[in-house]
């Protein structure tokens, strides 16, 4: 029919008798037949309404054309709108750190470490904003706040002197260059180095192998930096150069060598952690002699100056044996603390010896050879008593994290050290408590200087089943209290002490964090009680639709009885677990809004009542949270912790099917509205439950997850981890780097990959290319299996992302993919 021309008032008759709305879905196809058939201009055409439905199409093709990828009209509305909702929560600052110092009469000084995310620069933000606190009663006070924060950029890590005079700023190297250690006075920096990489590497500032340690003094520095790279070999046209290389060389290269085992996870690159000594007037640093090649080493501080004996330094020491398993969020690595003379010293002569490379009186000495774990060591303000953490249960047991203990031991106040002090139990691991009693010890960190006055009595954050609380803890009493008030389920987190009182931070799920002000009263009786002020903060600002938003919604703390309740359970194992609940308050008898399953990795980790931007905006677009703390979470005591290795997928899976189940017959949600979201094993858990529960969900999402085990367990950096969870304490000991057929075919079994077949819901992935915990290849598999079986995926991978997902831009675009992904399929 090619040629034919029929007249444009027919072509016209057919879109008078077909409206418009019949056609525009057919209307690509029809439009080409029409115009390869008979020769067809929309422009030839005088039909008003053909031409508009031709100009509609034409606009809807170009903009599919225009619109980025994994994107359609719909989906972009909501990116834009729910974007700049996004963007409005991730605006909230936070506060990293905190200080005060002595200013005289009966105030202080405050300085907050402050951080926002950056997003067009895809880095955080810090600035310090400091404040004058005044006391204007026994139970009142006032914080002058100034009137702007002051940026800093560059900055690795700050710390004051122990007197607050000085300030030590470090500025870690980008590529090759200098280390730069400042030191600041009151107005001006006073000293500037730059030491070099043929010296040592980057400053560890990761809050782990972290110690940065000013003495008594305040003329010396110890501290942790990697150790100076081995010489590497050198090549030019003529193949290897002996000799190596200068700087004025060219026409060379710098080949590999020998690779070398790293920390794993986040710590790519750093194998070596060693302690230097600056001091601070001459600029002179030194290695610390005499710590074997197989520590690494972190965490130091300067033990008590005792008259006529040497300065000795305290530090935490990992061996690292034949494999350096991966050591971020892993408190199962045995360590110990250690003691060695300090770097520098009085006599020439001791200088001359340590300059020739002698070792001779630098012996090292294992002060905790009888606990397999020992950390965070903090001396008492009298320099008695040496405290510390201790994470021997999970040693002992191969859980990655457990309950801790707290540890004293009494300094020799003769000087003579040995290995053979005595250890102190302050506060045993707890195995269960009753309710309302003290579960345990959850601690991530000590403050540097945690003591009240009476030199005995430390403060200390901790978790309390599902709530961060403020703990005080007698060292010679062994009488721990809680601090922070016990009749609200927000969370408090300690920042610092200002004498015998605390500042510290309160938040909820729906709230803003606050600063708080907490007051030791009756400090003299032994019911001393602790009161708590509101302090007007311009820190945690936010704007009017952010507290609008949050204003509306409610939260609470769940009790979830234990399902199916065996015989062969502890007794800690047969407790309720709980589950944080987050919704609407209007939203009673008007329906339910859709729900959210937010469940944390580890597995041995805890969801807590804290402030959270990104779940909170989840939370703002009308979705309810039922954040689970299945049974094997922290804040519970260590029985039922232990209940959960060995029954990874069936025990936790059940748990929160259990926990869905409570809210359904509570009419707290609709069972035809249900989405699930985790991260890592909660990951684990999400992939599991839409293979075995396969009509529960709506849509799902997974960041980073554990699809398969038995890929997992030969490119993670925790292989242990893999054999513990499936095995249970069996595992500690039938770990191998090389697995046998019979426990892959076990670890596939346990994995989410052997449901697959079943799963219906419709599931967004988003994997980190640099994860050395989960490596990416583990979540495509499962991707490419399921889109081979008619899956409903979508993967968002992250090119430079490790396994948390927390570069500013890629956590933004993380969450602002979920809330789309999970109102598209809640309408």
């Amino acid at each position: 029919m090619a040629g034919v021309v029929i007249p444009a008032r027919r072509v016209s008759l057919l879109f008078t008798r077909f409206p418009p709305h019949v056609l525009s879905s057919s209307l690509p196809s029809l439009t080409l037949t029409l115009r390869l058939t008979f020769k067809l201009s929309p422009l030839s055409l005088s039909n008003k309404r053909f031409s508009k439905l031709f100009a509609m199409e034409g606009s809807k093709v170009n903009q599919a054309k225009d619109l980025p990828l994994g994107l359609d009209p719909t989906t972009e509305d909501e990116y834009d709108s729910q974007s700049k909702l996004l963007q409005e929560f991730t605006n909230i600052s936070s506060i990293d750190k905190a200080w005060t110092f002595k200013s005289g009469g009966s105030g202080s000084q405050a300085m907050f470490l402050v951080s926002q995310p950056n997003l067009l620069a895809n880095k955080r933000r810090k600035s310090v904003l400091s404040a004058q606190i005044t006391k204007e009663s026994a139970t009142s006070v006032n914080f002058q706040w100034a009137p702007f924060p002051v940026e800093i950029t560059g900055v690795s890590i700050v710390v004051p002197s122990p007197s607050g005079t000085k300030l030590l700023v470090v500025r870690n190297p980008e590529n090759e260059s200098p280390c730069k250690l400042e030191i600041w006075s009151q107005s001006q920096v006073e000293k500037e180095y730059h030491v070099p990489q043929s010296v040592h590497g980057s400053v560890y500032t990761d809050g782990w192998f972290e110690g940065i340690s000013w003495n008594s003094d305040e003329t010396l520095i110890a501290y942790v930096a990697e150790e100076q790279s081995l010489t590497k070999p050198t090549f030019n046209d003529l193949g290897y150069k002996k000799g190596g290389s200068t700087d004025k060389d060219f026409g060379n290269w710098k080949g590999q060598g020998d690779w070398e085992e790293d920390w794993g996870e986040t710590y790519a690159g750093k194998r070596q952690p060693a302690l230097y000594v600056i001091n601070i007037n001459s600029g002179e640093v030194r290695a610390v002699k005499g710590v074997d090649k197989s520590l690494s080493v972190g965490q130091v501080v300067w033990a008590p100056s005792t008259e006529g004996s040497e300065q000795h330094l305290v530090f935490v020491g990992w061996s690292s044996g034949t494999r350096k398993l991966g050591i971020k969020y892993c408190y199962n690595r045995p360590c110990a603390l250690y003691t060695i003379r300090a770097a520098f010293h009085e006599s020439d002569a001791q200088k001359d010896d340590l300059k020739d490379g002698s070792t001779e009186d630098s012996l090292v000495i294992n002060l905790t050879q009888s606990i397999s774990s020992s950390f965070f060591p903090r001396f008492s303000p009298d320099g008695k008593y040496l405290v510390f953490l201790s994470s021997r249960a999970s040693v002992d047991s191969g859980a990655h994290c457990s309950t801790n203990s707290l540890h004293r031991i009494e300094w020799p106040s003769d000087g003579k050290l040995s290995s053979s002090l005595n250890i102190f139990d302050v506060i045993p691991v707890v195995n269960y408590a009753e309710d309302g009693h003290f579960p345990g010890l959850y601690c991530s960190s000590l403050p540097s200087n945690p003591w009240l006055s009476d030199g005995s009595t430390l403060i200390l954050s901790s978790i309390w089943a599902s709530r961060p609380v403020i703990l005080s803890a007698n060292i010679l009493s062994a009488e721990v209290s809680r601090i922070s008030p016990s009749d609200t389920d927000f969370s408090w987190n300690l920042l610092t002490l200002d004498g015998d009182n605390v500042i510290a931070v309160s938040s909820s799920p729906v709230d803003v964090p606050q600063v708080k002000y907490g007051f030791h009263t009756d400090k003299a009786s032994k019911h001393a009680t602790w009161s708590w002020q509101d302090v007007s903060s311009p820190i945690f600002k936010c704007s009017e639709k952010v507290k609008s938003l949050l204003s509306s919604r409610q939260f609470g703390v769940l009790k979830i009885p234990v399902k199916d309740v065996s015989d062969s359970l502890t007794e800690g194992a047969k407790r309720p677990f709980e589950a944080i609940f987050v919704s609407s308050k209007t939203k009673t008898n008007d329906g339910c809004d859709p729900l959210i399953v937010v469940l944390h990795g580890g597995p041995h980790s805890v969801s807590v009542t804290s402030f959270s931007k990104s779940l909170a905006f989840l939370s703002s677009l009308g979705f309810s949270l039922l954040i689970v703390n299945y049974r094997g979470s922290l804040g519970f005591g260590e029985e039922a912790l232990q209940s959960l290795p060995g029954k990874v997928g069936t025990q936790d899976v059940n748990d929160v099917l259990t926990s869905i189940d409570h809210v359904i017959d509570a009419g707290k949600a609709d069972p035809s509205k249900i989405t699930v979201l985790g991260g890592s094993h909660g990951g684990f858990l999400t992939t599991h439950l839409i293979g075995q529960a396969p009509d529960k969900f709506v849509a799902a999402a997974a960041r980073n997850p554990v699809c398969n085990l038995a890929l997992m367990v030969g490119t993670t950096d925790i292989p242990d981890w893999v054999y513990f969870e499936t095995y249970g304490s069996a595992g500690k000991n039938s770990f191998t780097e090389a697995p046998s057929a019979e426990d892959l075919i076990t670890f596939y079994k346990k994995s989410p990959i052997s449901h697959l077949s079943k799963v219906k819901t419709p599931i967004l992935f988003l994997v980190g290319a640099q994860d050395l915990r989960v490596p990416f290849s583990n979540g495509l598999q499962y991707v490419r299996a399921l889109k081979e079986k008619g899956g409903n995926v979508k993967t968002i991978l992250f090119p430079n992302d490790v396994h948390g997902i927390e570069r500013p831009q890629s956590d933004f675009e993380s969450f602002l993919n979920i809330g789309v992904w999970f109102k598209k399929y809640c309408k």
